[in-house]
């Protein structure tokens, strides 16, 4: 009974919804979402009301061509059923029940749509979540979209500039080429004008010395002439007189001498005469003459063997090519007590003691070997261990000179060897090195052993062309410097650091480059050697017997050569070494000394540069093709 009241009450309300929701407003009775779905149909068994009573009049019905809509759109039929199933149930004794089991209902639907609820928002959530994520990779391949098209811009920019660079370039090389061939061309007009005008000058003063010479030999002819003529004269005057004298002359010495020789032949023959008859005399003379054959070649034996010892105890090593050092410790007492002397006077000497004499440097590398000098002063002044350097760079650039110097200004002996000594010696090397090293620590003062040219037989080991002996010999000068030493300085000077062993280079402390020159010190070397080849030419140097013994020198005269021409000179001379400028300088003398009023000038400077100019770069070429070779 009570399913049936609860069917008919559905019913009833899903009529009202129904009607409810067709009218002009949608009101639920229980305020649910889902009160809208029609109910499922079912049998609805409600209870039929009394019928009323015959007496009741009836009421008139209201006609409505619409049966669910009244004449304002209200359809009450539904309503009017709920409401008459609202009151059957509430007189049904399960009313209770039937609103509980609806309750429950109701409470279930609300469950299940709370439920639906919190999953369409978890799935809101991924579906946000998942939206943002497509976002975040769209935006981040736009990025990296723009990133690739903005390096590919760069690139492309980067490209378009390093093309129009690159054409600038290639335009500027191909106008400073045609500049540099137009520089080139008028250079070479210039310079065929201006050997053109000197040929012809040349060509002039031979001319004209040729016709002065031929002059002059025509003079020197007749002159010579007329002299013979007139020493044949006198010598015919004269030529029985002298004849006479020189026979009446040579008589009295023939008769004089022949005497002489009859008087001693006499003496000599009396002596041999006296030996031979007494035996006891004869005896005698052949014991002196044995004993005094005998006591000279035991003399000369011994005074050999004597002095070869003296000379290997205190001798100076065959090795050393020069040293500060005499070759014996009494050598050059003399002039060590004169510079002794000297020096107390006051006197300090020719050299200045800013610069390095003849050498001219690079005042950076001045500067440290003026440090290094200091440096190994104050080694030796504190018993410390010396520092072993290297000397490398071209040849000419004074390496030998500054080694020399550097010994000097550190208070130290100097000692100069050759690598190229060593090779000859063959098994003797050995020794020979021992031998120096053992004289090189006699030293008081410590010494300097400069090696020039030490890649001579200090060169890798490994070398298939190197000998025994001469490794041999590097192995005892490895063995020899093996500890840093406190009397021995060792400078190595090469030209090609490179060949050097591996072991000699792990001995050197002190790396130093010696480059080749620039044109501020090849301006100073020119002032230098001028100073030496031409201004003091014809000076004598001071001495007790140089006027006596040596003949007096032309003085040369120096007209118009100044600065800017010995500038000009310096900045043609690129490339040269010191030494290259020395004999530069030295060929500058000789052709003054070659002209005929021994007058330096502009012109016969420039003439000298010009020549040693072309003779280096031939050089310089004929290294090169051999270098190719």
């Amino acid at each position: 009974m009570g399913k049936t009241y609860a069917a008919g009450l559905f019913a009833a309300l899903a009529s009202a919804e129904t009607a409810y929701a067709d009218g002009s407003f949608n009101f639920s009775p229980f305020s649910t979402p889902s009160t809208n779905k029609a109910a499922p149909s079912a049998p609805v068994d409600v209870p039929h009301p009394p019928q009323q009573t015959a007496e009741a009049p009836e009421k008139p019905k209201v006609r409505n061509d619409n049966p669910r809509t009244t004449s304002a759109g209200f359809d009450p039929e539904a309503l009017e059923r709920g409401a008459k199933a609202l009151r059957e149930i509430d007189k049904s004794k399960s009313a209770k029940q039937v609103f509980d089991v609806i309750k429950k209902q109701e409470e279930t639907r609300q469950v299940e749509l709370t439920a639906k609820m919190q999953e369409f928002k978890a799935l809101q959530a991924q579906a946000e979540t998942e939206r943002q994520r497509v976002v975040y990779d769209e935006q981040k391949k736009l990025a990296q979209q723009q990133a690739q098209i903005k390096s590919q811009m760069a690139r492309y920019e980067d490209e378009l500039a390093r093309k129009r660079m690159q054409a600038e370039n290639e335009h500027h090389r191909a106008r400073n080429q045609e500049l540099v061939k137009m520089q080139e061309e008028s250079a070479l007009r210039q310079e065929a004008a201006r050997r053109a005008t000197e040929e012809q000058i040349q060509a002039q003063r031979r001319q004209t010395e040729r016709e002065k010479a031929e002059i002059e030999r025509e003079t020197i002819r007749v002159r010579a002439m007329a002299e013979a003529e007139g020493r044949a004269h006198e010598a015919k005057l004269a030529e029985d007189v002298n004849r006479r004298i020189l026979v009446d002359r040579a008589n009295a010495e023939r008769e004089k001498w022949i005497a002489a020789i009859n008087t001693t032949f006499d003496h000599i023959g009396g002596g041999f005469r006296a030996i031979l008859t007494d035996q006891n005399k004869l005896v005698v003379a052949v014991g002196g003459v044995t004993a005094l054959a005998a006591g000279i070649y035991t003399t000369r034996e011994g005074a050999r063997v004597v002095w070869s010892y003296v000379d290997r105890i205190l001798g100076q090593p065959s090795l050393i090519r020069e040293s500060s050092r005499g070759k014996y410790p009494w050598s050059g007492f003399f002039s060590r007590a004169m510079s002794t002397l000297k020096g107390a006077n006051g006197g300090s000497g020719t050299k200045s003691e800013k610069g390095f004499g003849d050498v001219i440097l690079h005042p950076s590398l001045e500067k440290r070997i003026q440090q290094l000098a200091n440096a190994t002063a104050n080694t030796k002044s504190h018993q410390a261990p010396f520092r072993n350097m290297l000397f490398y760079g071209p040849p000419g650039t004074g390496k030998t000179m500054v080694a020399r110097e550097l010994a000097r200004r550190s208070g130290l002996d100097y000692a100069l060897m050759t690598g190229g000594d060593v090779a000859p010696l063959g098994s003797q090397a050995v020794t020979k090195i021992h031998q120096l090293f053992d004289w090189s620590k006699k030293s008081k003062k410590g010494l300097l052993l400069f090696i020039d040219e030490a890649d001579a037989f200090l060169c890798e080991r490994n070398k298939t062309y190197m000998s025994e002996a001469q490794r041999s010999a590097l192995n005892a000068l490895l063995f020899r410097t093996g500890d840093q030493s406190k009397d021995i300085v060792l400078a190595l000077a090469t030209n090609r650091p490179g060949d050097l062993d591996s072991a000699v280079a792990d001995r050197i402390d002190e790396v130093i480059e010696f480059p080749l020159p620039g044109e501020d010190e090849r301006f100073k070397l020119i002032k230098l050697y001028l100073e030496k080849y031409i201004a003091q030419a014809g000076e004598r140097k001071p001495g007790l017997f140089s006027n006596f013994f040596k003949n007096q020198q032309q003085e040369i005269e120096v007209k118009g050569l100044t600065d800017d021409i010995l500038r000009e000179a310096a900045a043609r001379t690129d490339g040269f070494s010191g030494r290259e400028v020395a004999k530069m300088m030295a060929s500058v003398q000789a052709a003054v000394y070659g002209s005929e009023d021994c007058v330096l000038d502009g012109n016969l400077f420039r003439e000298v540069v010009d020549y040693k100019v072309a003779e280096h770069q031939q050089r310089r070429k004929l290294a090169a093709a051999e270098g190719d070779k």
